[in-house]
């Protein structure tokens, strides 16, 4: 299944992301980092294939030519207010602040 990375909606699983594909629920760009299945924080870049420049901004379209839309088992959601990175992120700003 495609899932929106930002809201977690499930997307048309035929539907071609080009760089100016958004989410049809909440209109977040589509073709990013965080919807890559190359995405992975912490490697270089963030990303594990051998890209030739940073892509700063991981939540905005892009041109990466390595770009593969991340598929998860149905019923897992690849992204979206469940994102444990996300709320983990918010809990320990809670405990030491900003």
């Amino acid at each position: 299944m495609k899932a929106c990375a930002r809201c977690g909606h499930e997307l048309d699983r035929d539907l071609e992301i080009f760089r100016t594909t958004y989410c049809p629920s909440c209109r977040a760009d589509l073709h990013t980092c965080t919807n890559c299945t190359y995405y992975q924080p912490g490697a270089h870049w963030d990303c594990r294939e051998t890209i030739p420049e940073q892509v700063v901004d991981k939540e905005r379209g892009n041109f990466c030519e390595f770009f593969r839309f991340k598929v998860t088992a149905p019923g897992r959601k690849s992204g979206g207010p469940n994102r444990g990175g996300a709320k983990a992120k918010s809990d320990f700003n809670k405990l030491f602040g900003d």
